[in-house]
């Protein structure tokens, strides 16, 4: 009966759940196959997968305990069961066993709720549930437990407490036993009786239940012709009730994995005025470890990396175990045109999020892009917001995070290797020669990887023997025949070094003569880094790794990663580096920090997999806020145009961030130079200046609405601003069509500062959305570019130079037409002339080059001469950059 209702129980679970497999891991330490095969039978009957590790007879706990730590974390191990020799069930290795798959509930967790009368909320031993439902009608009787000690015994003798029932229990050496078993009604056997006990003690029609091991099916051999016993032995019984448990524990495991509704405990702030510098705000918070952060927002413990205290990663399973749960609203925050400061995007995601989830208690997370090393020692400084709005750790946040940087040098630079590696063997080795080491005989067999196998069906090759291929099938396998003029792939480092702008390569003697000018670009302005943003799984990131074009043949053809044989191993270079990481505010609610593309030369936005992850996780009714990097012109429309295609994704509402600074330089204030004193124009109020630099703010919505998305103006309030500025701009901006305008304080009061932004983008999210792309990606490459220029930026026509023109020629002529374009501008102006501020019109936008990053999905065009390398100024951050030896804490990061 119970193995039939278990069977039920588990082929309902299974079609609720198709992609299920059940599955038990048994531990067994001793030679006694019977138990084994039992379970076996048990659970094939049931439709359960049963994993037996057998380790030999005489395995130390150390040992036991090692093999329980590697199947508590087998995600595809939901219940774990132990045959083990009596002498080894301590303390030490049942409570090694995590209490959610304790199929035997002899953990002190699942004892203690069934001592403390939870009964619902634990797993009771199998071999007390037996023994509880051999022993039915028991009122009035005297139920004896000889020799049973430990967890089965305690979880007995609770559970017959419980039902009424007097219980006496003693070991088998008891002086008063013989008097015990004269008196009882029911005695129940916890282990193998004595040879010293004579079964004459015991008295005649006495029920009789053995719970030892090694008496699994046969019947007890207690009872005699004067003295006649009702015996049973629990063992077949017992076997089928751990099925039952584990079918509970499939229903709880597959109830864990539901979307769990947030227990997020903020933490409080307490601003201080004048306010203090990031990095004393961010000492001065003390944050959650990052697992309980984790806990609170519904991630479960096999779903997280956990780096040090404050960071994790986090595993992609999450989507497919969150398939099924509507995603929140899907929030961008960019900017007007900024001056070289920067008007504090970062500072009013971080705001904007404090704001929703500790003072209006809506779920939300912010995504934002993890800071390049270079800006951090070189001008800007750190990224991670500012004031009481910032990510915490700071220090942490901008130095190395979790490496992911580091992945795509090392991934980048590999690539880079390969290409003169195998431009030199070409170059000095016969088809043959090539051949033989590119296919080399190994332990006497030949073979290709399956890399090479994939090339040669792109030749249209459809042989697997690498014996049988003609001389002219072997020179089209192993030559590439790259032309070295046309090498577009660049070595990078993160570090903003403008000595490595123009490099020249191979002048060693070992390499033969064959030097050629190259250079490098920053870390994070590798195509590598765009893809890491735009992919959505590790298959995709593959097949993207592969696309990447990295130069052409001398026939005019391209040349691939996929073509050098490098995509596998770029891909292991990246697999921890695809997992978001999970931090958080100074208030405690949740951050993704995932990739950080540039966004003057790449698309300038945090990873689809960090927003894809955070939309499900912050429920139906939640938000998710991300940063698109520089001005809406550029920022945004990429935004829209390349990663809202690349994740699908339907945006709700904008959040235009402006400053009263940024708008005085627009309207005609004198230049703005990062590390120098602002001019008085910027410090004292000035209402001509903030009038005429709003053009700058009604063009940039003017751009959002193109996108038929609702725009809120948050209006980042410095200390300088005055009343009638702030004012005059929420006014002019409302006027100029936002659904909204708000002065915002988060800089200076944390998520306080910005609850009336986050009720503004509450309402506007709720409004009618008729989001549109700009432009048709079945349009020829020109005419994309023309659509930006002059719809976006506001130019009268475009100019492409020969170069360009045939550029594009040649990337139509490859099939890559039909990709999204990546504008490659100055973001300090509409125009491509830095110094042109407000509204530029009637300007020819020039295109000096057009590149593409077929991997990464688009066709980058540069508009002028753009460096994809920054350089260090006079006095760079790093000045103030120290470490205290004492203390390890850094000083002056920002």
């Amino acid at each position: 009966k119970i193995t039939e209702n278990a069977k039920k129980s588990l082929a309902s679970l299974k079609r609720e759940n198709p992609q299920l497999e059940p599955t038990l891991a048994i531990i067994q330490a001793h030679n006694d196959h019977l138990i084994q095969e039992a379970t076996k039978n048990f659970a094939k009957e049931i439709g359960l997968r049963v994993i037996h590790i057998c380790l030999p007879e005489g395995s130390s706990k150390d040992e036991i305990v090692s093999e329980i730590l590697r199947l508590n974390e087998d995600p595809n191990v939901q219940g774990l069961a132990l045959d083990l020799p009596e002498s080894l069930y301590g303390s030490k290795v049942l409570n090694a066993v995590k209490p959610e798959k304790d199929v035997d509930g002899l953990s002190n967790v699942n004892l203690g709720r069934l001592v403390r009368g939870d009964v619902h909320d634990c797993l009771i031993p199998p071999t007390a549930c037996a023994v509880m439902e051999l022993l039915e009608n028991l009122g009035g009787k005297t139920v004896l437990l000889v020799g049973a000690s430990g967890a089965v015994g305690a979880a007995l003798q609770s559970m017959l407490q419980r039902e009424g029932v007097a219980i006496v229990s003693c070991p088998w050496k008891a002086p008063q036993l013989q008097n015990e078993l004269r008196h009882a009604d029911v005695v129940v056997f916890g282990s193998v009786k004595p040879d010293d006990v004579p079964v004459s003690w015991i008295k005649p029609g006495t029920t009789i239940i053995s719970c030892s091991h090694d008496l699994l099916s046969e019947k007890c051999k207690y009872g005699q012709k004067n003295n006649p016993a009702t015996e049973n032995t629990v063992g077949s019984l017992a076997i089928a009730m751990r099925m039952q448990n584990m079918v509970k524990t499939m229903e709880r495991w597959i109830q864990s994995r539901q979307y769990r509704k947030w227990d997020l405990h903020c933490l409080k702030l307490q601003p201080l005025s004048p306010v203090p510098s990031d990095i004393e705000i961010s000492r001065a918070q003390s944050p959650k470890a990052v697992d309980v952060l984790a806990k609170e927002i519904g991630l479960l413990t096999d779903e997280i990396e956990i780096y040090g205290q404050t960071k994790a990663k986090v595993r992609l399973s999450l989507l497919e175990r969150l398939k099924d749960q509507p995603d929140g609203k899907y929030v961008l925050v960019a900017g007007i045109t900024p001056t070289p400061l920067g008007e504090g995007k970062s500072t009013v995601t971080v705001g904007l999020v404090q704001a929703l989830t500790a003072h209006l208690n809506i779920n939300s997370f912010a995504c934002l892009r993890q800071p390049s090393q270079g800006p951090t020692f070189g001008v800007k400084g750190g990224a991670a917001g500012g004031g009481y709005a910032q990510v915490i750790p700071m220090e942490e946040f901008n130095l190395h995070l979790t490496g992911d940087i580091h992945a795509i040098t090392a991934a980048n630079n590999l690539l880079a290797a390969a290409i003169d590696a195998r431009i030199l063997h070409e170059n000095t080795q016969s088809d043959k020669s090539l051949y033989n080491r590119l296919v080399p005989v190994v332990n006497g067999m030949r073979g290709f990887s399956g890399i090479q196998l994939a090339r040669l069906r792109r030749l249209g090759i459809n042989k697997t023997d690498p014996d049988t291929l003609t001389e002219e099938e072997i020179s089209k396998f192993v030559r590439l025949d790259i032309d070295p003029s046309t090498i577009t792939w660049q070595r990078v480092v993160d570090t903003n070094d403008r000595f490595l702008r123009k490099i020249t390569v191979g002048q060693a003697n070992t390499e033969k003569g064959f030097v050629r000018q190259a250079q490098f670009d920053i870390a994070v302005a590798s195509e590598i880094m765009a893809i890491l943003a735009l992919t959505t799984s590790l298959q995709d990131m593959k097949e993207r790794l592969g696309k990447m074009v990295v130069a052409n043949d001398k026939k005019g053809e391209p040349v691939t990663a996929e073509d050098l044989g490098v995509t596998g191993a770029l891909a292991v270079l990246m697999k921890d580096a695809i997992k978001p990481t999970l931090m958080q505010t100074l208030e405690g609610t949740p951050v993704f920090v995932h990739a950080g593309p540039f966004a003057n030369i790449a698309h300038g936005n945090s990873s689809v997999l960090a927003d894809k992850i955070a939309l499900k996780l912050v429920g139906e009714k939640g938000f998710v806020v991300t940063e698109a990097g520089f001005g809406a012109d550029i920022g945004m429309e990429k935004f829209f145009n390349i990663k809202c295609r690349a994740s699908g994704l339907v945006p709700s509402v904008v959040v235009l961030v402006a400053t009263v600074r940024a708008l005085k330089m627009h309207g005609g204030g004198p230049n703005v130079t990062a590390g120098a004193p602002l001019k008085k124009e910027y410090t004292e109020e000035n209402l001509q200046l903030v009038a005429g630099g709003c053009c700058n703010l009604q063009k940039q919505i003017q751009i959002t609405q193109l996108f038929g998305v609702p725009v809120v103006v948050a209006l980042n309030v410095f200390k300088t601003d005055s009343p009638a500025e702030v004012d005059l701009v929420c006014k002019i901006a409302k006027q100029s069509g936002a659904f909204d305008a708000v002065p915002c304080n988060h800089w200076s009061d944390g998520g306080k500062g910005a609850v009336k932004l986050a009720q503004a983008v509450e309402r506007a999210a709720n409004q009618k959305n008729s989001f549109k792309y700009l432009y048709s990606l079945e349009l020829p490459i020109v005419e994309k570019i023309r659509i930006i220029a002059q719809k976006v930026y506001g130019a009268q026509d475009i100019e492409l130079s020969p170069v360009a023109q045939s550029q594009v020629d040649r990337y139509t002529r490859q099939g890559f037409g039909n990709l999204p374009i990546c504008m490659a501008k100055t973001h300090l102006s509409l125009s491509h002339q830095p110094e042109r501020k407000g509204v530029p019109t009637g300007f020819i936008l020039p295109i000096s080059d057009v590149r593409a990053s077929i991997g990464a999905g688009f066709i980058y065009p540069l508009v002028g001469t753009m460096s994809t390398m920054p350089g260090l100024p006079t006095r760079p951050c790093f000045y103030d950059i120290d470490l205290d030896p004492i203390t390890e804490q850094v000083k002056g990061l920002f």
